[in-house]
């Protein structure tokens, strides 16, 4: 990989700085990293857990599940590792941020701090009330998780268009280039904050299982891997098959926290292709980044619309919510076994298929007529992939409050059975039956068995 040399820039005024990880865990094509190393020869690394992401919110579900903690971890000790390979750590603080950056102003006089732009509405809500509280401390913010920066887009923000397909021709007509992933720096500037041990002071993750393993490395050496191979060469028909490794991309995870960069995805295509021809199929797999791209600025521009029950659309669903049914469904005990199959996948695995993810969500707003934001919800703290824009934003398409111009998306679950499981090969895996319930026993519990809980705004 090639590597990038850093020097300070001459006759420029610098302050104690910290640079803070967020979405963004990763050396490689990392815009603001490169920039705060180019400025600031004295900065300090860290990363906050706040620990309201382990309580139980609005939604009945924790924001931060065990499985997607777990693969966090693993990508902050790949980062903590990779830096002290030039002689930096990274600290990571387990309190509320706005209290850790206080107590960093005070502590190493940090006036300039660097950050990644982040599309959730509450991640950038943080910083203005730190910019609120300490007026002294500037905040230098630059794109890294998108394919890219707002002022390469063919239109402002708030002109977003309405649609993903307005959106992806606008792109595709204004010959938008995707520029190529910087290179990893190799100079670095001293550390301002002494190194702690930290790791005794966050929550064990020891006794979580997952597929996929966190952190740079193992982000670039999964995504050198896939495009070496051929499935994108027919990842447009597999990229439904419920339950095989190869059938589609994995990248997520790694995206989902910055351990790889859109762009690098994007550039090892391109080579792919010139190497081993281009096709329906990997121009599907960028199709795809660009629907990401799409709900990335998607939440930019919409903000706590992303979260509200009418959605973008100011649309009231109906739906309410049912504590029974609600439970039912995260369990993977309701009518449906593909819903049941789906739903054990994700709890045992933190990970589930794209049509998989079409299929639940569909049940649980169409046939459970329930409030569209608990499920949502209940995918943030188990997706091992969670990302605020795409997760939520996803959701609100599906219920008929988002994007989607067709309105509520409803899928035939025995059809889709019919289609994608006909041998019940992945039922039978994920024991879908088991728990399944019947139209009788459903009758005969009354089920729901208590009246909605009203619904909030």
């Amino acid at each position: 990989m090639t590597l990038i040399r850093i020097s300070f820039l001459e006759g420029e005024h610098l302050s104690n700085a910290i640079y803070w990880f967020n979405n963004d865990l990763r050396l490689s094509d990392n815009p603001a990293l490169s920039h705060a190393l180019c400025r600031e020869p004295v900065i300090g690394f860290v990363y906050c857990f706040d620990p309201k992401l382990f309580s139980t919110g609005r939604f009945l579900s924790k924001s931060m599940g065990a499985i997607r903690y777990r693969f966090l971890r693993e990508s902050i000790d790949c980062l903590d590792a990779q830096l002290n390979l030039h002689g930096q750590h990274l600290n990571v603080y387990y309190q509320h941020p706005v209290k850790l950056i206080k107590q960093l102003y005070q502590d190493y006089k940090v006036t300039r701090i660097y950050v990644s732009v982040h599309a959730g509405y509450y991640e950038r809500k943080t910083i203005g009330q730190v910019q609120h509280l300490i007026p002294d401390i500037e905040f230098i913010r630059l794109d890294t998780h998108t394919l890219y920066k707002s002022d390469e887009l063919p239109f402002p923000i708030n002109d977003l268009p309405a649609t993903f397909s307005k959106f992806r021709k606008l792109i595709e007509q204004s010959d938008l280039k995707v520029a190529a992933p910087m290179p990893r720096p190799y100079d670095f500037s001293r550390p301002l904050i002494e190194k702690k041990e930290w790791r005794a002071a966050l929550p064990d993750y020891a006794s979580s299982t997952g597929q996929f393993k966190g952190g740079e490395r193992a982000g670039l050496v999964h995504l050198t891997q896939y495009f070496s191979q051929n499935h994108a060469q027919t990842y447009k028909h597999t990229r439904n098959v419920l339950d095989e490794w190869g059938a589609s991309t994995k990248f997520s995870p790694w995206l989902a926290h910055g351990c790889i960069s859109p762009k690098h995805v994007a550039h090892l295509l391109k080579q792919h292709e010139s190497r081993k021809g281009a096709n329906e199929s990997t121009y599907w797999i960028y199709f795809e980044l660009l629907w990401r791209e799409y709900f990335q600025w998607y939440a930019h521009k919409h903000s706590y619309k992303l979260f509200t029950f009418k959605g973008i659309q100011n649309s009231k669903p109906l739906t309410s919510f049912y504590d029974e049914r609600y439970q039912r469904w995260c369990q993977g005990n309701t009518l449906y076994p593909i819903v049941n199959a789906c739903m054990k996948q994700l709890n045992a695995t933190g990970y589930m298929s794209n049509r998989g993810r079409q299929l639940v969500a569909s049940c649980f707003v169409n046939e459970l007529k329930l409030d569209w934001r608990y499920g949502a919800a209940y995918f943030e703290e188990q997706l091992v992939d969670y990302d605020v824009a795409s997760n939520w934003g996803n959701w609100q398409y599906l219920a008929g409050t988002g994007a989607d111009p067709r309105g509520l998306r409803h899928f035939n679950l025995e059809k889709q059975t019919e289609i994608y499981d006909p041998q019940k090969i992945f039922i039978n895996k994920w024991k879908g039956n088991d728990t399944c319930l019947s139209h009788d026993a459903i009758d005969a519990v009354g089920w729901p068995l208590e009246p909605p809980i009203e619904e909030l705004s």
